[in-house]
C-alpha cells in the first residue's frame, strides 16, 4: 500500500501529461479501458462478492447492498459508460467567448482541465469507472478514495481501467485509487492543497458533513436528495401516479429517487388510495390529512424529520396541500435543492413552480430519476451538485473544467 503523500505525486506528475493528451488518444484509452473492464467480469464480479460477503456479515440494509451490488448486466453499463464518454465532445480547448478590443487585443476565453480532481466516495464501485472516464475525456487525473465496503471491487474496477489506458499509451496514473480506507486517510485526503484541484464527496449525509467539517480544498457538494413530487389539482392521475411508482421503486436507494409525495386536497380522496395501494411493500408516513384518507393501518405518522429525509429505502413520505403555494412553501422547507417535480396539465401552474421552487433540477411531468448524467446526455457524471457556484445539477465534462484568457496582442502597451 502507497502512502497517501506518494499516490498524491503520481497523480500531479500524471496530471501535466493528461492536461496534454489529444482527444483522439483519450477516446482510444477510454474504449481499451471498457475492453479491458469486459474482460475481466469475472474477476470484478468475484471481488465485488467478497464485498458483499463482507457486508452481510455486517448487517449491512438493503439499500446498501443494492449500491454495494455488481452483476454481468452493471459492469456491462460500465463499459458502455465509458464508451459514450469517448463518443462525447472533447470540451478542454472548447472556446466559451472571444472579442477584439478597441486596442486590437484579441481575447479568448477557452475550457481547460481543472488538473486532479479528488473524488471521495461511499459503497458504489461505479463510480470509480465514471469519475475516471469523466475525469480523463476532460483532461483531468482521477484520484479516487472509495469506502472500505467497496474497496475489493474498486481494486478489481481501477486494475482494469488502468491496463486499459496503459494499453493504449496513456499514463495509468490517470487512475489514482486509495487502498487506506481508514478514517484517518480520508482526512488527510480532504487536505491535500497543492495536489487535489477540486474535491468532490458522493455519500450520505456523514460524509458530506465530515467534508465540510474537514475539507481545506475546494469542494463541489453533491449533496442529499429528498425528491418531491407534487400532484396538482389538474393532473392526469394515471400519469401521476405512474411517476410516483418509477420514482420510488424503480430504484429506492439513489439520491434522485422519489422520497416525499405531495398532493392537492381537490384530489387526494382519489389518488392518495390509488397511491397506497401501488406502493405495495413501501412504508408510508403522512400528515394528519393523509392518514385519515389512508388510514393509520397503512399510513404511520409522520415528523418534520420524515418530511426532510433522504430515506435511500422504500419509505415515502406524504402530505396534503391546499394549492400551489402551499406545496412550494413546504418543498422550500424540506428539500434539499436536488430535484422536484410537478404533476399537472396547468401550463400556469407548471411554469410557476419551474420558476419558483429553488432546486437542481425542476420537472415537469416525468419521474425525478432523469436527473442524471447519463439520462441528460452527459455519458456519465462526476455527482449531482446541490450548490450554486460553478456547477449546479448533473456534472459531467464541462463542468470539470475551468476557463483561462488568452490574450493575443501586437506590441501593445497600457497607457
Amino acid at each position: 500500500m502507497h502512502s497517501l503523500e506518494a499516490l498524491g505525486a503520481r497523480a500531479r506528475t500524471a496530471s501535466r501529461v493528461v492536461a496534454q493528451l489529444s482527444t483522439a488518444a483519450k477516446d482510444a484509452a477510454l474504449r481499451a479501458a471498457a475492453d479491458v473492464l469486459e474482460a475481466h467480469t469475472s474477476e470484478v464480479l468475484a471481488a465485488n462478492r467478497a464485498d458483499l460477503e463482507r457486508a452481510e456479515r455486517a448487517d449491512a440494509t438493503p439499500a446498501v447492498l443494492d449500491r454495494l451490488r455488481l452483476s454481468e448486466s452493471r459492469v456491462e453499463s460500465m463499459a458502455s459508460g465509458l464508451r459514450q464518454v469517448a463518443a462525447l465532445p472533447d470540451p478542454v480547448g472548447e472556446t466559451v467567448e472571444g472579442w477584439r478590443r478597441p486596442n486590437g487585443l484579441e481575447i479568448r476565453k477557452v475550457r481547460v482541465p481543472l488538473g486532479v480532481v479528488g473524488i471521495i466516495y461511499e459503497n458504489r464501485p461505479n463510480v470509480t469507472s465514471d469519475a475516471a472516464a469523466l475525469c480523463l475525456k476532460s483532461g483531468n487525473v482521477a484520484f479516487l478514495r472509495g469506502s472500505s465496503a467497496a474497496i475489493t471491487s474498486n481494486q478489481a474496477v481501477a486494475a482494469a481501467l488502468r491496463a486499459g489506458y496503459a494499453k493504449a499509451g496513456v499514463p495509468e496514473d490517470a487512475l489514482v485509487l486509495v487502498e487506506d480506507t481508514s478514517r484517518e486517510s480520508a482526512t488527510a485526503f480532504m487536505r491535500m492543497r497543492g495536489v487535489i484541484d477540486c474535491l468532490v464527496p458522493r455519500g450520505g449525509r456523514t460524509l458530506i458533513e465530515a467534508v465540510i467539517d474537514n475539507a481545506t480544498v475546494p469542494t463541489i457538494i453533491d449533496g442529499e436528495g429528498n425528491c418531491h413530487v407534487y400532484v396538482d389539482a389538474s393532473a392526469d392521475l394515471a400519469m401521476a401516479l405512474a411517476i410516483l411508482v418509477n420514482g420510488k421503486t424503480q430504484r429506492p436507494s439513489v439520491c434522485n429517487a422519489t422520497e416525499s409525495l405531495l398532493v392537492h386536497a381537490d384530489v387526494a380522496p382519489l389518488f392518495l388510495p390509488q397511491a397506497a395501494a401501488a406502493l405495495d411493500g413501501v412504508e408510508l408516513r403522512g400528515d394528519d390529512a393523509a392518514r385519515r384518507i389512508v388510514g393509520p393501518d397503512r399510513m404511520a405518522p409522520a415528523t418534520d424529520a420524515d418530511f426532510s429525509a433522504e430515506f435511500l429505502d422504500l419509505v415515502l413520505s406524504v402530505a396534503v396541500v391546499d394549492d400551489l403555494d402551499a406545496a412550494i412553501t413546504h418543498i422550500s422547507a424540506h428539500g434539499s435543492g436536488h430535484t422536484e417535480a410537478i404533476v399537472t396539465a396547468d401550463l400556469r401552474a407548471a411554469q410557476r413552480f419551474q420558476q419558483e421552487v429553488d432546486a437542481a433540477a425542476v420537472v415537469v411531468n416525468a419521474s425525478t430519476r432523469f436527473t442524471d448524467g447519463e439520462e441528460f446526455g452527459f455519458g456519465a457524471e462526476i455527482g449531482i451538485s446541490t450548490q450554486k457556484l460553478h456547477a449546479r445539477g448533473p456534472m459531467g465534462l464541462r463542468e470539470l473544467t475551468t476557463t483561462k484568457y488568452l490574450v493575443t496582442g501586437q506590441g501593445q502597451t497600457r497607457p
